[in-house]
């Protein structure tokens, strides 16, 4: 099996998105920020792929299913 050519090296944290952007309260109707975090098929993308914190996941999973209740987002991808 074949070595990984960075393997010696540790890996460098990538920033939060939301500290960087000094967002510290997730609002249901930012439909533009809830984008950023929805996958093309309309599925909430995962922490490891955000890189947010385990409380901001949660937030944003309840912001995102509060913004497709109401219908502001839709539940799957869009035809």
């Amino acid at each position: 099996m074949a070595r990984r050519q960075n393997a010696g090296k540790p890996a460098r944290p990538r920033p939060n998105p939301l500290d960087a952007a000094g967002i510290t309260y997730i609002d249901y109707k930012d439909t533009d920020l809830l984008r950023k975090f929805i996958s093309d098929r309309g599925k909430i993308r995962s922490r490891r792929v955000t890189r947010v914190s385990a409380q901001q996941q949660r937030l944003l999973a309840r912001a995102i299913k509060n913004a497709r209740e109401m219908a502001l987002l839709p539940y799957g991808p869009v035809r």
